[in-house]
């Protein structure tokens, strides 16, 4: 008989599942609540600290970009002065502590704004090089970091100069709330600047402690860093868990600087900064279900299964291994003994007519066999008999996968969650803001070096450079302030023909149910003319797409959605009531009473309404052209999608439930393909046998025990027919005991 075939291994395979899912329920899916923090808070501090890393990535490579295109705009016009260089840059841009001007040739300084500079540090004779130009960090006197970025001045017949910014490595826009702490590490894990870290020495050793270990996993290879299948964030990136004091404990959360796309790397991503992010919660240790539950769970499967093993064992393995022997034993010619038949189902049918036949072999005629085929016991057949074990497995997989340990409304959310969505959804609102507010400053760059003698082929020149080396506009053009378009680069405009530029810097369109966000900066060299920049709305969602937000839409000052992180209708309202509510909340312009903070402000909130969901809106607050948008950002997610104790236990119980049923449907469903199908058929073959039907082949379909016996009855009719011959022939007789050849008598 073949090794994985017969009724043996599925009722063995079946016993062996059972007693692992039960080990597996008491000693591994109980575990659940006592973690002192949840991972849920771990992973929120990972997404912390990977929506920093992004955020200064983004401002420095910003700050780069800017500083050379700036150059370049220069260089490529008029010389002017160093002094009205730098006016002009620090009327643009306000976002560098410092800027200079340095004749290459002789080191002078010609010009200088903001802070004094180290410019000792630089090495004016090495510019040439391959890295000559590349961004460098320098460290003041006080202790504090900078990051000098530096482009070329150069003009026909006049000495070369370079022009260099300075900035702090301060992440920039990330919402802190009241107890958060954020730096920026170097490659050994040296804080280069931080914010929120008080006066705590014991705050300090901390972060000290924090920053030497994530600088070690920083330094790991992505692929090698994170879970294989992660998406999300590109770069390295992890949690970390701090020491314990009082109830409390700090949680770390770190990501390395690494580019948008994987593998694609930046010039801010080669200063091999880490952003790492840590806030102290309290340390909770709540068992989402008591380990009795999973004990008792434990116990119930190992009864219902045994029950079910047995009965398997007691009415489908033993009768048919008894069909097995006394088919073989009939087949070998011992017919003195009658047929044990077993009591239920097909084997019960078969055993009878095994019976009829063994009498058919002493030599009774079929009609004298004949008896009922089908009596009450063999009415239950063996289906049946799958079918209760199936119940009785039904009964403790059922109750896990559709009732017990279900989380109701009434869940609790860790304080640190809900605070994070409420943060992380006001950095993502700055990080709309500041994107606008950067749109608008490149434009107001490229509209300074524009003039009355600069012809329509050099300002579409500049038009494509700038979209080149931005990608975050669909069309560029330069619009008289009769509405002609002098110039264009991208797609075809969406401003009203015949109009001239609007007054307000940002604006938002409805083309066709398609926003359509524009931005005007004057060119005051052109009278009435401006460089106007059509943003593509798939810049503005692509900033929105953040994991652990959930869903994320920007609406304006009417609560119609602008943009958002995956599909929906452009300016069609928020589908919850209550989210509008939360957004109008987050809008007030003062505080409920005397004490309360005044103006508009991030809010949070948890609505329990048809399940848990944690929701924030944050509106764009903080200045520049995109203030007057009055837009909101808002973000929420279903709690049940977090690893939190409640959900986590209710996973798992529906985990036990699943695997349960379908351990049981695949071993039963082994035994009726492999055993219970092949047996109705033997049954209808071995009554048909009986009844007189000597000229159909009985054949095997499995090398089993079902196989075995369907072997043997080939021989019994075999066996008959050859008797048929020779009771035709006259050359048998009939003996007490069997029949024999005559002359043996």
């Amino acid at each position: 008989m073949s090794l994985l075939g017969g009724i043996r291994p599925p009722i063995a395979a079946l016993s062996a599942l059972l007693l692992a899912l039960a080990a597996l329920t008491a000693f591994q899916l109980g575990h659940v609540g006592r973690e002192t923090v949840p991972p849920a808070v771990l992973t929120s501090q990972q997404y912390f600290a990977e929506d920093g890393a992004i955020a200064l990535r983004a401002s420095l490579d910003e700050s780069i970009t800017d500083i050379g295109r700036t150059a370049s705009l220069f260089s490529s016009g008029e010389p002017v002065s160093p002094d009205s260089v730098l006016d002009k840059l620090g009327s643009v841009y306000q976002k560098w502590r410092g800027t200079a001007v340095i004749e290459i040739k002789s080191g002078r300084l010609e010009a200088q704004r903001g802070e004094n500079l180290p410019l000792t540090a630089l090495d004016l004779t090495a510019l040439d090089g391959e890295s000559g130009l590349a961004p460098r960090m320098v460290r003041l006197e006080n202790g504090e970091t900078r990051l000098l970025t530096l482009a070329l001045l150069s003009w026909p017949d006049r000495p070369q100069q370079l022009l260099v910014a300075s900035s702090s490595l301060k992440v920039p826009g990330i919402s802190l709330g009241k107890s958060r702490a954020i730096a920026v590490l170097d490659s050994s894990g040296q804080v280069l600047g931080s914010d929120g870290i008080g006066s705590s020495g014991q705050e300090k050793k901390q972060l000290a402690k924090f920053a030497k270990t994530a600088a070690q996993k920083a330094g790991q290879h992505p692929l090698q860093a994170k879970e294989p299948g992660s998406g999300g964030f590109a770069g390295v990136s992890g949690s970390l868990l701090g020491d314990s004091r009082d109830g409390h404990r700090s949680v770390a959360g770190y990501a390395k600087l690494t580019g948008s796309q994987p593998g694609v790397g930046t010039d801010a991503t080669a200063l091999g900064l880490t952003v790492l992010s840590f806030v102290g919660v309290a340390e909770e240790r709540s068992a989402a279900v008591d380990s009795f539950f999973w004990i008792a769970a434990s116990a119930a499967l190992l009864v219902l299964g045994a029950l079910a093993v047995a009965l398997l064992v007691t009415t489908v393995q033993r009768p048919l291994l008894r069909l097995f022997l006394e088919s073989r034993r009939i087949g070998r010619g011992d017919l003195n003994r009658p047929v044990t038949v077993p009591k239920y189902g097909e084997a019960a049918r078969i055993g009878a007519a095994l019976d009829r036949l063994r009498r058919q072999l002493l030599g009774e005629p079929a009609a004298e066999t004949e008896g009922p085929r089908r009596g009450r016991r063999a009415r239950i057949g063996t289906r049946a008999l799958l079918g209760a074990c199936g119940i009785l497995l039904l009964v403790w997989s059922a109750p896990l996968l559709l009732t017990l340990n279900r989380a109701g409304a009434s869940v609790a959310v860790p304080k640190t969650i809900v605070d994070d969505q409420r943060e992380r959804t006001d950095t993502l609102a700055d990080r709309v803001r500041r994107a606008l507010n950067e749109g608008h400053a490149d434009l107001t760059s490229v509209a300074s070096v524009i003039s009355d003698k600069t012809t329509p082929a050099d300002l579409t020149k500049l038009l494509e450079r700038t979209r080149n080396q931005h990608g975050r506009y669909e069309s560029l053009y330069v619009l008289n302030a009769d509405g002609t378009v002098l110039a264009r680069a991208g797609g075809k405009p969406h401003h009203p023909a015949g109009k001239g530029p609007s007054k307000q810097p940002v604006t938002l369109v409805d083309s066709g149910n398609r926003p359509v966000i524009t931005e005007y900066a004057e060119a005051t060299g052109l009278a009435g003319a401006a460089v106007v920049g059509e943003l593509r709305i798939d810049f503005l969602n692509a900033l929105l797409k953040r994991p652990g937000l959930g869903e994320v839409r920007v609406v304006d000052a009417e609560h119609r959605v602008v943009g958002g992180n995956n599909g929906y209708l452009a300016f069609e309202p928020l589908s919850d009531a209550k989210l509008d509510a939360l957004v109008s909340a987050a809008n007030e312009k003062s505080g409920a009473n005397e004490t309360a903070e005044k103006g508009p402000r991030a809010k949070s909130a948890l609505l329990r309404d048809g399940g848990v969901t944690i929701a924030a809106a944050a509106p764009m607050t903080g200045g520049g052209v995109a203030q007057p948008l009055d837009w909101t950002v808002v973000t929420w997610q279903p709690a049940k999608g977090l690893e939190i104790p409640a959900y986590t236990a209710q996973n798992r119980t529906v985990l036990a439930g699943l695997l349960g049923l379908t351990g049981a449907v695949a071993c039963l469903g082994w035994i009726h393909i492999i055993v219970v199908r092949p047996l109705r058929d033997l049954a209808l073959r071995a009554e048909a046998l009986a009844d007189g039907d000597r000229r159909t082949v009985v054949y095997p379909t499995h090398h089993d025990e079902v196989g075995a016996v369907t072997r043997s009855l080939e021989v019994i009719r075999l066996q008959l027919l050859e008797q048929r011959k020779r009771d035709a022939a006259g050359t048998t007789v009939r003996t007490p005991g069997r029949a024999t050849p005559a002359g043996r008598n």
